[in-house]
């Protein structure tokens, strides 16, 4: 079965460090939406890589010598796995000399918040104002199978958002932000063209793992599934690892000794529920030579979390 999953560890096998990995996945995975549907308005951005054997040893020299993108992280015990991924990408960014500013943020007068720039990069003519969102979203179709499918369809995994939702709020209020007053009083450059750049990991319910992809979709994008409890116990999982939110990006690699057996991974799946309905994110783990390595991944619910995501799907 050929998967993303495949085709990074082909390319990416040989990074140990977890986080020069997630930065490798961050650059070179397929973009979540289709930048030409014409729902987004021109309005999405993707990551141009020249010259990707220069990346390829770029990254391997970082893998050696880590140092400075673990400084530059501030990895701490809180942090959101969306300012994790702002940060590898400034650190590229930096790298390559095109980040004029990082999280600059824009005040008013009286020094309310307006907004805030995750990136204005150098470009020709002037700046590029890009946004950055990592997302991570769950596939729920109505019990009304005749209703149209769309990216509102696309849930957070614990039901407080949705990708149409979040999508709406980036392209009508913070790609706009270099309009406000304050903005341009702020940068005083040009800001040319402001652009999203979504990327993460879409889950499809086995039943749905043959959808016509919805509209606005890339047809490419990093898929997985998701399952309730109660359907994970059926599956045949040899190995897997549950991933903690900083581990979401790229693919899982690790020894051995790391990864559990199905039954060591149900026993902690069951007491997760017990007392937290957070979704659960798993890679579904197989050996390759000393390494183990996420040939698919997904999250695993509670039981109730279809019945629940049905009532906050839009009528």
């Amino acid at each position: 079965m050929d998967t993303y999953q495949n085709s990074f560890h082909q390319e990416w096998s040989e990074l140990s460090d977890p986080h020069v990995r997630a930065l490798a996945w961050l650059l070179t995975s397929p973009d979540v939406l289709d930048k030409n549907a014409p729902i987004w308005w021109q309005q999405i951005g993707s990551l141009n890589i020249p010259d990707r054997e220069k990346l390829r040893i770029w990254l391997h020299d970082l893998d050696a010598h880590p140092t400075p993108l673990h400084e530059a992280l501030k990895i701490h015990k809180f942090l959101r796995l969306g300012h994790y991924a702002e940060n590898l990408l400034a650190f590229y960014f930096r790298h390559e000399g095109l980040l004029y500013a990082h999280g600059l943020q824009v005040h008013s007068e009286k020094s309310d918040t307006i907004g805030e720039f995750d990136y204005l990069l150098f470009a020709q003519g002037g700046l590029l104002h890009l946004e950055l969102a990592t997302k991570f979203y769950l596939f729920h179709r109505a019990a009304d199978v005749s209703r149209p499918m769309t990216v509102f369809n696309y849930l957070g995994p614990n039901l407080n958002d949705s990708l149409g939702a979040k999508m709406q709020k980036i392209l009508q209020q913070q790609l706009s932000l270099s309009q406000h007053e304050a903005a341009k009083k702020l940068v005083q450059s040009k800001i040319i063209v402001a652009k999203a750049l979504i990327k993460g990991w879409l889950f499809y319910h086995t039943a749905d793992r043959n959808l016509a992809f919805v509209g606005g979709i890339a047809s490419n994008h990093c898929l997985g599934f998701w399952w309730t409890l109660d359907e994970f116990e059926h599956l045949a999982v040899p190995y897997a690892l549950r991933l903690e939110r900083l581990q979401w990006l790229a693919p899982a690699q690790a020894s051995p000794d790391e990864v559990m057996e199905k039954s060591m991974i149900l026993d902690a799946l069951h007491r997760h529920f017990q007392v937290d309905s957070t979704p659960v994110m798993v890679a579904i783990m197989k050996r390759n030579g000393h390494l183990m390595q996420e040939f698919c991944r997904g999250m695993v619910v509670s039981n109730d979390w279809p019945a629940r995501a049905t009532l906050v799907l839009p009528t």
